[in-house]
């Protein structure tokens, strides 16, 4: 989608969206390849002792015509939701554009959601399928009662407990399978938002929110599609940022992906991955990347060929940024964006667009600004609420079912992301934080990150979390939950050493007045720390004194 120019602002200016009226999201990334080169790698499984299989687009397209057709025969019809609960693994591939090719919509969950998650989500969408494993069979059996309109159950691994196996639906099927001719606008895929107000919604998507992402993701892999270019994430193929920052686009650029499924993220072991597999791009959320630092000379230890690392998800912090730069070489893109509306501002370091510190700039095609509550853009340099201008292809759709809700998240034209951040003269944008994170003490208005970044730089932290807890005289006071780096025991005096660190490299009024250790943090399936489950707990420690 993007031709390489001089620099950032040439490229932006001379970008225009040249959209079809008619597209699929599993004909661009599957069968045109397919039908062009058949035996150009798509994915390589890599399994956890380390030897791996590898599918072709041909292979892909041949497996996803025949699971379209299993599908269409159990009766999923267009417009029909069909549920993934799966890890990464070249099934969950295969599911997504089976459903895409059938014009239904694909609702992926997290392998980590529970009980209670699963039943909302399968009841909110009224799925009528869901493609799943063992592990997620047994979560969903107990719960078919609930379920009424979830008509078929699909495992991965074989038949059981009310579900039909994948394999000998595939075995049945045909081939050959005629894609639906879907317009930009036809729903494709739907993705829950992880709740941080309310119940988790459903964030409905066209197909062309793939063709959105396109630049924002190009740009962040250093123009992804190079020779030798190989991508892996290890972010949740649930996720939109494993989904729509690294599977599709790598697959639409004709760049294989690897597929590797942890239980727990290991920093240790991605390492191993990245070397051993010469991974050449990956995209690695930021809670990720900062625990990638526990791992001592990394470009020493292992045989690394990077050449670009993306991150988005929540804000990375300069230590974060700085490091990688260090200890890999290699400048982290940053870029931004929400489910509603991802992949907006961004990074590319080899246009020049690169600081620590900053989430990047407005992406080619984009409109984002900082506005008041009025909905007014305000004065650079001003801290107020990202938001980005419609109509843009990387814009949701609707909220499932929630027309209201979908309603209260314009003003005007302008699609509110609840982020507050300042953009700078050069049109840098510094994310402050969710407005529900941002801390007001003694009438300062404070940002997490800063204050996690700051002690990110202590060597005692290996992770940390920063909310305000309620107090009479200063309405709230930071508090920090810190998870301890290994060689480092919890104690007053070390509270002390880690608030007068922060005290002495920010300010009075930034400095956590309270330190609590943990031996980890609440965080959500795609990697972002759960700071509402921290300020409930803040709160109610406050209540019982």
């Amino acid at each position: 989608m993007l031709s390489r120019a001089a620099d950032f602002d040439s490229l932006s200016a001379g970008f225009a969206w040249t959209l079809p009226q008619r597209y699929n999201i599993a004909r661009s990334v599957c069968d045109d390849w397919a039908a062009r080169e058949p035996d150009r790698l798509a994915i390589r499984h890599v399994s956890a002792n380390g030897s791996h299989h590898d599918w072709s687009y041909a292979a892909l397209a041949a497996a996803s015509n025949r699971f379209a057709n299993a599908l269409s025969a159990l009766g999923i019809k267009p417009g029909d939701r069909v549920a993934l609960l799966l890890p990464q693994a070249p099934e969950t591939a295969i599911v997504h554009l089976a459903v895409y090719k059938l014009g239904a919509i694909a609702v992926p969950l997290a392998a980590l959601f529970g009980s209670d998650a699963l039943r909302y989500r399968l009841t909110d969408s009224g799925a009528r399928a869901l493609v799943t494993n063992a592990a997620g069979l047994a979560k969903v059996a107990p719960l078919r009662a609930d379920l009424p309109q979830l008509a078929e159950v699909v495992s991965i691994d074989g038949p059981g407990e009310g579900a039909l196996g994948f394999a000998d639906l595939m075995q049945k099927a045909s081939d050959r399978f005629t894609c639906r001719d879907t317009g930009l606008n036809d729903p494709a895929l739907m993705i829950y938002t992880s709740g941080t107000t309310g119940q988790p919604k459903g964030v409905l998507h066209g197909h062309r929110v793939l063709l959105g992402h396109l630049p924002g993701i190009e740009l962040s892999q250093e123009f992804l599609g190079q020779p030798g270019d190989l991508l892996w994430t290890p972010a949740d193929w649930a996720w939109a940022g494993g989904l729509l920052n690294a599977l599709f686009p790598s697959l639409h650029q004709g760049v294989p992906v690897i597929a590797f499924s942890a239980q727990k993220f290991d920093p240790e072991q991605a390492f191993h991955l990245i070397a051993s597999q010469g991974v050449r791009n990956v995209f690695v959320p930021p809670t990720a990347l900062k625990m990638m630092r526990a791992v001592e000379h990394p470009a020493r230890r292992f045989d690394l060929k990077l050449r670009s690392i993306g991150s988005a998800g929540e804000a990375l912090g300069r230590e974060a940024f700085e490091w990688t730069r260090a200890e890999l070489g290699l400048p982290v893109n940053e870029f931004y964006g929400q489910t509603e509306c991802n992949a907006v501002l961004g990074s590319c370091a080899g246009l020049g667009v690169s600081r620590a510190g900053a989430i990047g700039r407005a992406i080619p095609g984009h409109e984002v600004a900082i506005i008041g509550p009025d909905g007014i853009v305000l004065p650079r340099g001003t801290q107020g609420q990202i938001a980005v201008r419609r109509p843009d292809p990387v814009m949701f759709l609707e909220y499932w079912n929630k027309p209201d809700a979908t309603a209260e998240k314009f003003i005007g034209d302008w699609m509110t992301t609840g982020d507050q951040g300042v953009m700078d003269d050069d049109g840098y944008v510094e994310f402050i934080g969710r407005d529900d994170d941002v801390i007001t003490s003694a009438s300062y208005r404070i940002g997490p990150g800063e204050i996690e970044d700051c002690l990110l730089t202590h060597p005692a932290v290996k992770l940390a979390a920063a909310i305000g807890k309620p107090d009479k005289l200063r309405t709230e006071i930071v508090k920090a939950y810190v998870v301890l780096a290994d060689g480092f025991t919890a104690s007053d005096a070390l509270a002390q050493e880690i608030r007068a660190h922060v005290r002495t490299r920010l300010s009075a009024h930034e400095y956590p007045r309270e330190i609590d250790f943990l031996a980890e943090l609440p965080m959500t399936t795609t990697g972002k720390i759960i700071r509402r489950e921290l300020r409930d707990r803040a709160k109610a420690e406050g209540q019982a004194t």
